[in-house]
């Protein structure tokens, strides 16, 4: 590992970990199903750049690339998947609370 990838490893490390902070915790408090998304979106976006940094850093950026698509394109769908069942949760029950969504049992 070069100097030169470490003075940049530690900042944005940093960062990472304080995204992915956010996300979860945005994603256990909430119970707003939108924000549950927006939390669920900063997580996977620590993940890739993580990946990034590490590629970077171990000078394996071909790989990564590929990887990094291969979770962008895979991001895509949950997310696409996951807004579609809230605005039909919405449309059936509309609320986005998920305390509410208790009372479809049964």
């Amino acid at each position: 590992m070069s100097a030169q990838a470490l003075t940049l490893f530690w900042p944005f490390c940093l960062f990472i970990v304080i995204l992915f902070i956010i996300g979860f915790y945005c994603l256990l408090v909430t119970f707003n199903l939108i924000r549950a998304l927006i939390g669920l979106e900063l997580l996977i976006k620590a993940v890739t750049l993580l990946l990034v940094l590490v590629g970077y850093v171990t000078r394996h950026e071909a790989l990564i690339q590929s990887l990094v698509i291969t979770l962008i394109v895979m991001e895509v769908v949950i997310i696409a998947v996951a807004a579609g069942i809230v605005l039909g949760l919405h449309q059936h029950n509309k609320s986005l609370d998920v305390r509410q969504l208790r009372n479809l049992k049964g």
